[in-house]
């Protein structure tokens, strides 16, 4: 089934679940109305502290490598779904032109145009960290020292000129590459004689002054050459005896030189199920690390095996403990996975407490779970079929872990409205994460909500009637709609006209619903031309061809798949990859969408090749 607007539709629903709507001055709330969470607010274009990459990098690994791709070459798996490349922040020619003030914009206020939402999960520092991050994903470590040198030998005293973050910020790394050949103000032309290369690294060192810098790696005695100094009765002189003229330090025992960078990770599970967990459940210890290049996303490098004693708690001894190398636990109960958080090894530690993994019991009784809220959002542009997203911000207020089955691929607790054909379901974006399951998922208790998408088509008539039924209570109803089209029911209250972007909506609101209450109106009209941008609701070769959508929603963690239901689930061979597009027309409207972005000027020459390469690979499989 061909979703021309559906990705486009998603993506504006988590945008609207971000911004922070006022209504118009005449116009009461609703009882019950829940305002919506803030759109995240645009701080100065340059950090108020110096951007931390290796907070950056894991960032990035959560919110951005999906679609990125983990080298920011555009070709994260997510990203392939798309019928438009996804920017290649880790190609030279895109980088070296980048201003980073241009790139903490795109992070705060998103690009609709590309199917990427803001990301307001994220505080201001911390998307100076990721711009920082991305930044350099084109470098390498020995093209950095490189710089480094020549900056030294060359222009040592200009180091305070570029630690101006305003200043900094506002620049490109081509812009540097002018000030190093002809400088500028205080700086001389230190680079004049400087080969292309080298000025090359010169400039992307540069852009390191204004992060806080790396800590030192740490040094590591390895086990094995301690073990047989301790096996011997003694150690080695260098490590015993003072140098000459130093002042004496306290003795080194075999015991602290076999544990030197190593440590334990502990950790304890909290036991809310109401009932004895059984005597052997297994923990694993997961350890990641980015490595000595900080372009390469974290790689699983200890996997570790334990049982949690009686009491509730573990401990893994003798367990690297090197800076920066982020760990966590999990356990299998009653065949759900259960996660402490992230724990980060700080500076100087030698034991690394995980947070508590807590454990609850499950049930598959809805009725600790309540709809916060319920926005509905149409898309009009096809003249045969509208679209129809009801995005649900839901928490599970109980003590037990709600398992959700679906046999039928539906969720029992969200209805379709009446007469629609469901399509399927997606998780958004800053949702709590939800946990996989087989046939289904399950959502543990969690103060943050969790949210989804259940995306759903009509006729597209002049008159369409809706009727959304509520399966469980809802706080509170918004419906966004296309301006100029005209919305009739007893219980909408007119918002007004709502500007998201380039994008005009008109946009309703209503009091909250029972159980097995339904909210009706009826859309009358068409939406307006002139207001909507045409790139995105009117260039159909743009929205193609997608079979699963969600790129840039799903956070890391959460789980939820959507399915064609066209699409039966034995096909799956080395073909699956083509099942992104249904048809050839499909492939065909594609690789045209991709031809005139290029043309354009909208796609690095090398993400275009690659993806139109993967298009016609595919088309000649569907031929």
């Amino acid at each position: 089934m061909k979703l021309r607007h559906t990705i486009l539709l998603a993506i504006i629903a988590v945008f609207l679940a971000a911004c922070n709507f006022t209504l118009a001055e005449d116009v009461t709330p609703p009882p019950n109305y829940v305002p919506p969470t803030p759109m995240p607010t645009m701080g100065p274009l340059f950090p108020a502290s110096a951007p931390d990459v290796e907070n950056g990098g894991a960032i990035y690994v959560e919110k951005c490598a999906a679609c990125h791709g983990k080298t920011g070459l555009g070709d994260g798996e997510q990203g392939k779904q798309l019928p438009v490349p996804v920017a290649a922040l880790g190609l030279p020619a895109t980088a070296q032109k980048a201003l980073p003030s241009d790139w903490y914009k795109m992070v705060t206020q998103g690009n609709l145009e590309k199917f990427m939402p803001p990301f307001a999960s994220l505080s201001d520092q911390e998307r100076w960290d990721v711009v920082a991050y991305a930044l350099t994903l084109h470098t390498t470590p020995a093209q950095i020292e490189e710089g480094k040198s020549l900056f030294e030998a060359n222009c040592a005293d200009c180091a305070k000129n570029f630690s101006n973050q305003t200043m900094m910020s506002a620049l490109s790394e081509n812009d540097l590459i002018q000030i190093i050949k002809e400088g500028a103000g205080d700086i001389p032309a230190f680079g004049s004689k400087f080969t292309d290369d080298e000025i090359l690294a010169v400039a992307v060192y540069i852009r390191t002054l204004t992060f806080i810098a790396p800590p030192a790696a740490p040094t590591v005695v390895p086990a094995t050459e301690a073990v047989a100094a301790a096996d011997a009765g003694t150690l080695s002189a260098e490590a015993t005896l003072p140098a000459e003229g130093s002042t004496p330090q306290a003795d080194v025992t075999p015991e602290a030189a076999v544990v030197a960078g190593m440590g334990k990770v502990s950790g304890s599970v909290e036991n809310k199920t109401g009932a004895e967990l059984p005597s052997d459940i297994q923990v694993t210890l997961h350890g990641y690390e980015h490595g000595g290049d900080m372009s390469t996303a974290p790689l699983e490098i200890v996997t570790l095996e334990g049982v949690v004693n009686p009491g509730g708690t573990f401990v893994f001894e003798n367990v690297e403990i090197l800076e920066s190398r982020i760990y966590l636990a999990e356990v299998i109960v009653d065949g759900l996975t259960y996660q402490s958080e992230f724990a980060v090894v700080e500076p100087g530690m030698t034991d690394l407490s995980l947070t508590p993994i807590t454990v609850h019991a499950t049930t598959e009784d809805f009725s600790a779970l309540k709809t916060e809220s319920l926005q509905i959002f149409f898309d009009l542009a096809n003249a045969d079929t509208a679209q129809i997203f009801a995005v649900y911000s839901i928490t599970n207020t109980g003590d037990k872990t709600v398992v959700v089955k679906m046999p039928d691929e539906k969720i029992p607790f969200i209805a379709f409205p009446t007469g629609a054909e469901g399509l399927g379901y997606e998780a958004t974006q800053d949702t709590a994460p939800f946990m996989p399951i087989d046939g289904g998922f399950a959502m543990p208790p969690s103060e943050k909500p969790y949210g989804l998408i259940a995306y759903s088509s009509v006729p597209n008539t002049k008159e369409i009637a809706v009727s959304q039924t509520a399966l469980m209570p809802i706080g509170g109803v918004t419906v966004l709609i296309p301006e100029g089209v005209k919305v009739e029911g007893k219980t909408l209250a007119d918002g007004g006209v709502q500007a998201m972007d380039t994008m005009n909506f008109q946009m309703y609101t209503a009091g909250g619903l029972d159980k097995n209450e339904s909210i009706e109106f009826t859309l009358k009209g068409a939406p307006e031309t002139t207001t909507v941008n045409p790139d995105i609701t009117q260039n159909k070769n743009l929205l193609i061809g997608i079979g699963a959508f969600g790129v840039a929603l799903i956070l890391a963690g959460a789980w939820l798949f959507m399915r064609d239901r066209r699409k039966g689930n034995e096909e799956v061979d080395e073909e699956e990859g083509d099942d992104e597009f249904e048809d050839p027309e499909s492939l065909m409207d594609a690789i045209i969408a991709l031809d005139d972005l290029h043309r354009a000027g909208k796609i690095p020459d090398e993400a275009y090749q690659q993806r139109r390469a993967e298009l016609k690979d595919a088309l000649k499989r569907k031929s």
